[in-house]
């Protein structure tokens, strides 16, 4: 049997009669007459020209597969309000559903009428026995006018079948409508996706939200969320940017809308929109960033915040914080905060938030804060903070990570110049790492922000302090390392101290079980400009302790390196170790010495600074000392810097009974003598080797370092051999160094023996002469009616430089005194100590 013949077209509507204030209504178009059997609907009728509905599409024929169902036509323009589209036809039953139609379009107002309503599309057709549905028809845009078209719906699929697309709402402030559902029964298909918002463009009126998707089938995925409409543009001189709509939410398993972006602020300081919130459902959307506030005649709007990113499976990321405007005469405004991350499976990280912005020339007022960092959303990294705007502001502090494991502090931003005193602004402040939940390992912490540049006659700024490390979980968990120190501002011209290093963070403390986290190193003192100190090397953050039932406490932080400038800043001293309860932290490094300026012309170079004391260890191995820093090159005929002192080792404890190495002497600069070794901490270390004297006409050798005090359990510390003289190309070599003296006993021990001396330089004419030994340290004080200590032996002299003509030898150092005898108790007095031997002479 044969398919029936397609219906027929229906007639066009008459046109409706004039009235005296409104026109009438124009009659409907007939409806399309039925198809036959698998013939398709015919189309609706045209409405008539003065807002008469659009005809119904006629449904599709029953039998075989059903026929497509007609569109509804379009309604007429109107003079006052335009007339609706009609529904689409629905498709024939029967075999394989057909495809719903698209709804019509609603016709255009004109004046002050409203815009038609968009017709729904049609509903795609049952299956017939083992036949598909037919998908749900889209829905159509909604139309412009005063009070805007809602976008139609779609069409519901089928059984099956998957629903129709949500219509996008007209530009305005209409919703776009929501995605249509797939039905359920036996249905595996996919739910539509939500249209999206409208936009709006007058006023600053807020963007519409987009549509939700719709639900899948039993097996299918959600529909994605319509993304929502961006908010209108504030207008000049009247008005605030609008809040950006939040974008729909996704379908069961569909992904959020993005949020829309918010509006921009009107010309005399209206605040930017904010970034709407990403939708909910299956994976988050994004915030919108947050729109930068307008540049204003009195005060800068504030940039808002970005948008929160969307809940639910991974969290979306937040939008950016807004740059705030500039400000002519008043005071800039405040920058947007980055938005938090989503909460969710895996969290989004914080977005970063928006730079200061910067002040005109012309401005009095000071520049603004840097944007906070958004907080990391569950488990997410913070967002860095926005640097500081020129202006007395300092850069924004990081954000605090979120606890679980603990999310990563945002590091600091960097400071900003004042323009009116021209100092640099202190660096912001890094943020903590998060906690840890109950078993997580803490967060790290964010670095400090670098400190400012000065102007011409300002001062350098103070990097900021690093965020401490987060502590490990209640049960289990390691404690987090703390940030390190900003660097500080460097001076720019001749006389500008360099600006201060920042504080390194503290490690984080431990659970119950689990290691202490390492103390953030200190931040590296900036550069000082030509015959200028450079700033201080930051200290070193505090290692955490260990866990309370076992875990090794962290280490401490190592302290800052002394910035460069024409004299070498001093290297701040390492901290402390942490407490542990199985092996403890090692005390951290002292930094190094700046190393000292080049000398001008004829000048002497600037001395290197002197190494930071390295840190004590809480029951533990201890720290190691910082080198000297090496002694600045002199210029042309000038003579070199002295190198920088060794730090003192640390001393000994009942744990630890042997003292802390001493650290070297810096190197000297071009021809400059070298540095001092550090003495040996209390207890049997010996103290370290004294810098080498630089070559050029050759250097003098710096001093060995004196031995460590002796303690109960051992005689006294070998003082440090002395640095050997500087070669010479030019003229004589340098001599060599003084060795060390030797520690003195106690409670009975031995003195140290003296430091040999160092070896005379070569020269191209004579040797340099060797260095002297060092004096043997004192005996120690008897005991108890015990004999006294014997004086130590003194050192070696050095041996003469190798020149053409042997220079002469030096004697060797001379023996110590003995102590007096203790006290008898009741009877004889200890006898006194003997006399310390002489030291060798040297040999050429």
């Amino acid at each position: 049997m044969g398919n029936g013949g397609a219906g027929g077209v229906g007639g066009n509507g008459l046109a409706g009669a004039d009235g005296t204030t409104f026109g009438e209504a124009g009659s409907s178009g007939t409806d399309g007459g039925n198809g036959g059997n698998g013939g398709a609907g015919g189309a609706g009728g045209k409405g008539g020209a003065d807002g008469g509905d659009g005809g119904v599409g006629g449904g599709g024929g029953n039998g075989g597969s059903g026929g497509i169902g007609g569109d509804g036509r379009d309604g007429d323009n109107g003079s006052t309000l335009g007339a609706n589209g009609q529904d689409g036809g629905h498709a024939g039953k029967g075999g394989n559903g057909g495809t719903g139609g698209n709804g019509g379009t609603g016709g255009t107002a004109s004046a002050n009428g409203n815009a038609g309503i968009d017709g729904v599309g049609g509903a795609g057709g049952k299956g017939g026995v083992g036949g598909v549905a037919g998908n749900g028809g889209n829905g159509a845009a909604g139309t412009w006018g005063v009070n805007d078209g809602v976008g139609g719906k779609g069409g519901n699929g089928g059984n099956s079948g998957a629903g129709g697309v949500g219509g996008a709402g007209g530009s305005g402030s209409t919703n776009g409508e929501n995605g249509s559902t797939s039905t359920t029964f036996g249905g595996s298909g996919n739910g539509g996706n939500g249209g999206s918002g409208a936009d709006n463009t007058a006023f600053g009126a807020p963007g519409a939200a987009g549509g939700r998707g719709g639900d899948g089938g039993l097996y299918g995925n959600g529909g994605n969320g319509g993304a929502g409409g961006a908010g209108g543009q504030g207008t000049p001189g009247l008005s605030f940017g609008s809040k950006g709509q939040s974008g729909g939410d996704g379908g069961t398993g569909g992904m959020g809308g993005a949020g829309g972006a918010g509006g921009d602020g009107g010309k005399l300081g209206g605040f930017g929109g904010k970034g709407g919130t990403g939708g909910v459902g299956g994976t988050g959307g994004n915030g919108a960033d947050g729109v930068a506030g307008a540049d204003a005649t009195t005060q800068g709007g504030n940039g808002q915040a970005g948008g929160s990113g969307g809940k639910g499976g991974s969290g979306g990321i937040g939008g950016d914080g807004g740059a705030g405007g500039k400000g002519y005469v008043g005071l800039n405004g405040q920058q947007g905060v980055g938005g938090a991350g989503g909460a969710g499976g895996n969290a989004g990280s914080g977005a970063n938030g928006g730079h200061g912005a910067s002040a005109p020339d012309t401005a009095m007022g000071g520049a603004a804060n840097g944007g906070s960092g958004g907080n990391g959303g569950n488990a997410g990294a913070a967002g860095v903070g926005g640097a500081g705007g020129g202006g007395s502001q300092p850069g924004q502090n990081g954000a605090t990570g979120q606890a679980a494991h603990g999310g990563n502090g945002g590091n600091g931003g960097n400071a900003g110049i004042d323009i009116l005193s021209g100092n640099g602004g202190t660096g912001g402040a890094g943020g903590h790492g998060g906690d840890g939940g109950s078993i997580g390992n803490g967060g790290t912490g964010g670095r400090g922000g670098d400190g400012g540049f000065p102007s011409t006659f300002g001062q350098a700024g103070t990097g900021g302090a690093g965020g401490n490390g987060g502590n490990g979980g209640q049960l289990s968990g390691n404690g987090g390392t703390g940030g390190a120190g900003g660097s500080g501002g460097i001076g720019i011209r001749p006389g500008q101290v360099g600006g201060a290093g920042g504080v390194g963070g503290d490690g984080g403390a431990a659970g119950k079980v689990g290691n202490g986290g390492t103390g953030g190193a200190g931040g590296t003192g900036g550069g000082g400009g030509e015959n200028a100190i450079g700033g201080t090397g930051g200290t070193g953050g505090a290692g955490g302790a260990g866990g309370t039932t076992n875990g090794n406490g962290g280490a401490g932080g190592a302290g800052g390196k002394g910035g460069t400038g024409g004299i070498g800043a001093t290297g701040q001293q390492g901290s402390t170790g942490g407490k542990g309860t199985f092996d403890a932290g090692a005390g951290g490094t002292g930094g190094g010495g700046g190393e000292g300026g080049v000398g001008g012309t004829g000048a002497t170079g600037g001395a290197g600074g002197n190494g930071g004391a390295g840190g004590t260890a809480v029951a533990g191995t201890k720290g190691a000392q910082g080198v000297g820093g090496a002694g600045g090159t002199g210029g042309q005929g000038g003579t070199g810097g002295t190198g920088g002192t060794g730090g003192g080792g640390a001393d000994g404890d009942i744990f630890n009974p042997k003292g802390g190495t001493g650290g070297k002497g810096g190197v000297g600069g071009q021809a400059g003598a070298g540095g001092s070794g550090g003495a040996g901490g209390a207890g049997s270390t010996p103290g370290a080797t004294g810098g080498t004297g630089a070559v050029g006409v050759g250097g003098t050798g710096g001093t060995g370092g004196a031995g460590g005090l002796g303690s109960a359990l051992g005689p006294g510390g070998t003082g440090g051999t002395g640095g050997d003289g500087g070669s010479s190309s030019v003229g004589a070599g340098g001599t060599g160094g003084t060795g060390g003296k030797g520690g003195d006993g106690r409670d009975g021990s031995a003195g140290g023996l003296g430091g040999n001396g160092g070896n005379g330089g070569s020269g191209l004419r004579d040797g340099g002469d060797g260095g002297k030994g060092g004096t043997g340290g004192n005996g120690g004080t008897g005991g108890f009616e015990g004999k006294a200590g014997s004086g130590g032996r003194g050192g070696t002299g050095g041996s003469g430089g190798s020149g053409h003509l042997g220079t002469a030898v030096v004697a060797g150092g001379s023996g110590s005194a003995g102590d007096f005898g203790g006290p008898g108790n009741g009877a004889q007095p200890g006898s006194g100590g003997g006399g310390g031997t002489g030291g060798d002479g040297g040999h050429v």
